[in-house]
């Protein structure tokens, strides 16, 4: 009988180990060679930065959404290595296309398009040091829903286990690290105004996150 208990235990404390600590769903958009080399090039030509791999070491998280109404038409938009042509606002920036690290679907699940060390363009000024969340939202008819909040909190607690985090923000937050060490866009023109994912919602998120020791932002 020991024995069998001994066994069952065995099998319990293993079956708990093997279960991930979050479940993510991996969707991996495009990050072919020629993505990767208008992301150095981005790099380069934006920040002033040369690396010989599209790879960041992230010291904050920016939430978003994505004004496009569906999962499905979203990796659409973000799944080619460059912008379409209706995106002539930034085109101009770089005709690499806009992406994230994750996208939280209307009901929570959370997909992984690219890895979190990679590159992506996502915000102004600070993607060499940011890791993106998309939400399928635009805050009118679609506004985050409470499945979303508490995705977005677990997916930055489990992230911080891995890396320091100084600061969360709402991707209408980025310009208040105009001038600050984090900043790297040489062009003091290219802004654009960003409404998402607005205080309330970012208030929420935060709040979910007292054990992260965050700085203040600017």
């Amino acid at each position: 009988m020991r024995l069998l208990l001994t066994g069952l235990l065995v099998l319990i404390l293993a079956s708990c180990a093997s279960k991930p600590e979050l479940d993510i769903v991996q969707r991996p958009i495009i990050f072919d060679a020629q993505r990767e080399q208008l992301s150095l090039e981005y790099l380069e030509q934006r920040y002033g930065v040369v690396k010989q791999q599209a790879k960041i070491n992230p010291s904050m998280v920016v939430v978003h959404w994505t004004v496009i109404p569906t999962l499905e038409k979203t990796f659409g938009a973000f799944n080619p290595s460059t912008l379409p042509s209706a995106r002539k606002n930034i085109s101009s920036a770089s005709a690499l296309n806009v992406s994230s690290h994750f996208v939280v679907d209307r009901d929570g699940t959370i997909y992984q398009l690219l890895p979190t060390d990679t590159f992506a363009r996502h915000v102004i000024g600070l993607n060499n040091h940011a890791i993106g969340i998309e939400n399928i939202a635009d805050g009118k008819e679609l506004p985050l829903t409470e499945e979303q909040i508490e995705a977005n909190i677990k997916l930055i607690l489990y992230l911080s286990k891995q890396y320091k985090f100084d600061y969360v923000i709402g991707h209408h937050e980025y310009k208040r690290f105009i001038g600050h060490v984090l900043w790297q866009e040489k062009d003091p023109g290219y802004l654009t105004v960003k409404t998402d994912p607005g205080d309330a919602n970012m208030r929420r998120i935060r709040a979910g996150l007292a054990r992260i020791d965050l700085k203040r932002l600017p």
